[in-house]
């Protein structure tokens, strides 16, 4: 069986998804996650884009040692200096730099001839080279570049240094023939391909990112590049769930395994999806919520019958348990030793004063929820984790909702400002919701507009906690946020003022920042 490799890139390609903006200890919590799924190479995030982006990397970077931790570069010596900075310290530090090859690319946005290409490229792998042992180079729209000439640059790269060659459908052009043909060609026609790993990097515009992926691997490539829950720049990249699964559920037809702790890929897809504030679509292969609900009568009868009629994917092989949304985890009566079980049965860790918040929220969600699911304490848990407190920020403190005879809904709140002034506000609407957030927004100093809202539960149950999550564009950027409440219009008031909060945590962080280099 051939070893494939899993890059994910869910920190860097999946991050530049239209409204995802992680700070960096969600950012940290995902890596933690993916190392405990096992990916062998995590792609932290692009530390020459910006100062937070680098901050993250490099805590990333001295955290992780199970996982090789990589980080994207263009091909210029800024870049590559800067990877080096934030990776330095991580067990096996590798870079990946890139540069477009297309003839599109060449003339309109690099404005380069094919010599100047290669020999740019060329230049940055050898410099590369002396910083890193591993050096991956990707030839961006390699999909749509002529294949003499991206025989002739691999070739080149290769002799420079390169140790992995990535050869990206940057647009989601290709199909699997296509996208197969062009890794059998390399294969077969690059002199010194047995130097270097061939590595796939598939985006899903036409909806053929997996079978592409799978093309590539079935001629010549080793090493997959995917995100969790297919996430990234438009309609997103090969989702990691579903390649891995299929590896595993074909492995009659497919040759192939990875090293992947398949029972770990529900937890990675919940912890992205919450914190990235993009939920799973419900018939999404894998992971969805109707992935293994069965609900025409005949395919009832034979699952009774004999589950694998219907069901080619037991539930328990990615981790999601038939009823742990209805069973009943712990209750009010449990104590502080049990809970502290349970955390550590999640591979989450708490020091003592965030264990004892969480344990007092999971005490108080007690007091108004009947059963407390595995899913509401992950729940809890993560927002402690990942909560950037330590910044001047909005504190929702008490709000009221009234609906009115004349059929208008009248919102009154209390807010503590950042510079920790009360400010009372009192507005009518048309709706609950609208009412609630047009007396945040008459509050916050910040220009905000409504994008999106979403509102779901966590769990199942009548007395589920509710999630909320919005996309907001504040001061002409765009920011999500999300708030979990037992009530959904505490939850959705939450989630405005945490995108607001989301704001500021990097307006701060920009000053601070600045500061340090004046």
């Amino acid at each position: 069986m051939t070893d494939i490799k899993i890059f994910d890139t869910t920190l860097r390609d999946g991050e530049q998804s239209p409204g995802v903006n992680l700070n960096k200890e969600e950012k940290l919590e995902i890596a933690k996650q993916l190392e405990r799924l096992g990916v062998d190479v995590i792609e932290a995030g692009f530390p020459a884009s910006s100062e937070g982006d680098f901050r993250s990397v490099k805590l990333i970077a001295d955290t992780i040692t199970q996982s090789t931790v990589t980080a994207l570069a263009r091909t210029k010596k800024h870049d590559i200096d800067r990877a080096y900075e934030a990776l330095k310290n991580t067990p096996n530090p590798r870079i990946h730099i890139f540069l477009a090859t297309s003839p599109i690319h060449r003339e309109f946005k690099l404005k380069m001839d094919k010599q100047q290409v290669i020999d740019t490229s060329v230049d940055m792998v050898k410099y590369s080279k002396t910083l890193f042992k591993e050096v991956e180079w990707s030839a961006e729209d390699a999909s749509r570049t002529e294949l003499p000439f991206l025989k002739e640059i691999i070739e080149a790269v290769i002799e420079a240094g390169a140790t992995i060659i990535n050869l990206p459908d940057t647009v989601g052009y290709t199909t699997p023939k296509e996208y197969g043909d062009m890794f059998k060609y390399i294969s077969d026609n690059v002199s010194n391909i047995d130097q270097a790993i061939l590595s796939t990097h598939c985006h899903n515009d036409l909806g053929m990112a997996v079978a592409n992926s799978i093309a590539g691997i079935e001629n010549g490539a080793t090493q997959i590049e995917c995100s969790i829950n297919g996430i990234g720049e438009r309609a997103g990249n090969a989702a990691l769930e579903e390649i891995a699964v299929a590896l595993h559920i074909r492995g009659d037809f497919y040759p192939y395994k990875t090293s992947l702790n398949l029972q770990e890929i529900k937890r990675s897809s919940d912890i992205v999806a919450k914190l990235t504030g993009m939920p799973v679509q419900p018939n999404k292969a894998i992971i969805g919520r109707n992935a293994y609900a069965h609900e025409a009568g005949i395919h009832q009868d034979g699952m009774l019958k004999n589950a694998k009629t219907y069901e080619i994917i037991s539930p328990a092989l990615v981790g999601v348990s038939a009823d742990s949304a209805n069973t009943l985890f712990l209750g009010k009566h449990s104590g502080r030793h049990a809970f502290k079980d349970k955390v550590k049965s999640f591979k989450v860790e708490l020091n003592d004063e965030e264990l004892k918040e969480a344990f007092n929220s999971f005490k108080t969600l007690t007091d108004h929820k009947k059963e407390v699911t595995d899913d509401d304490i992950y729940s809890i848990i993560m927002e402690i984790k990942t909560d950037a407190s330590n910044i001047s920020r909005y504190v929702l403190e008490n709000f009221e909702v009234n609906y009115e005879q004349d059929g208008q809904t009248k919102a009154s709140i209390l807010i503590m400002t950042p510079d920790q002034s009360q400010v009372t506000h009192e507005v009518t609407g048309s709706g609950s919701v609208e009412a609630l957030y047009k007396a945040i927004q008459e509050v916050v100093a910040e220009s905000t507009n409504l994008l999106d809202y979403q509102i779901s539960s966590v769990g199942g149950g009548k007395d589920a906690l509710a999630e909320s999550r919005v996309q907001l564009k504040i001061n002409n950027h765009q920011f999500s946020g999300r708030g979990t409440a037992q009530d959904v219009l505490a939850a959705s008031a939450n989630a405005y003022i945490n995108a607001v909060n989301r704001y500021l945590m990097s307006e701060q962080s920009a000053k601070t920042i600045e500061r340090a280099k004046a």
